[in-house]
């Protein structure tokens, strides 16, 4: 028999299983539970990547292409489970030039969510900055699906956090345009790799 690959897309862990009964731990009496299995792994990363979505690809952009009022970010986030600090990255691009950004903090309700409360806040920062800046579309490069569908509300918000990021959200959804563009954790993509770094420098100082 093949070995296949369970993707849960939807349920209590996001991720890749290497038996059902491992996926249906994950979906079982989850309420729209979406999941699905892969002869291969690529096509098993694909499917929580969203990349069978063609949308994905016509959403790309390319830093050379960018016009006035347009924006790339590059997000990422990280934690330190010895201290509790989750920190974030954003390396952000405009016609002008590239910006970085970095930050943490250790409130104990996010720090639960460990490195996701740190790409939550880059998501953030990488807005705040746009509007700051008067920029019309923001191209937001993100690692984790959740940064895109607790905005999109094809997640549910289940906790204070992503309750607050989902109305943050809505709050500036008419002034900018938030195009999400999911990219693979750690694929070799330089703008991602360096908000990874970032993400992880901020742990180590409090610059």
């Amino acid at each position: 028999m093949k070995k296949k690959y369970y993707a849960v897309k939807k349920g209590i862990n996001i991720g890749i299983y290497n038996s059902w009964g491992k996926c249906e731990e994950q979906v079982k009496g989850y309420p729209q539970a979406e999941y699905k299995s892969f002869l291969t792994l690529k096509e098993a990363e694909d499917y929580l990547n969203g990349i069978e979505n063609e949308g994905i690809v016509r959403r790309d952009k390319k830093v050379e292409d960018l016009e006035d009022g347009e924006m790339i970010a590059y997000v990422d986030g990280s934690f330190d489970k010895e201290s509790g600090y989750y920190g974030y990255g954003a390396v952000l691009i405009t016609k002008k030039g590239k910006e970085v950004y970095k930050g943490r903090d250790n409130k104990k309700e996010k720090s639960d969510m460990r490195n996701v409360a740190g790409e939550i806040d880059g998501s953030m920062t990488a807005m705040k900055i746009a509007l700051e800046r008067n920029i019309r579309t923001l191209y937001l490069y993100y690692d984790y699906a959740g940064i895109e569908k607790w905005c999109t509300e094809e997640w549910k918000r289940n906790k204070t956090e992503t309750k607050e990021y989902n109305k943050y959200y809505n709050s500036i959804k008419d002034k900018l345009k938030v195009i999400f563009i999911k990219v693979r954790a750690h694929s070799g993509n330089k703008y991602n790799e360096e908000a990874d770094g970032l993400a992880k420098s901020a742990l180590k100082n409090n610059d």
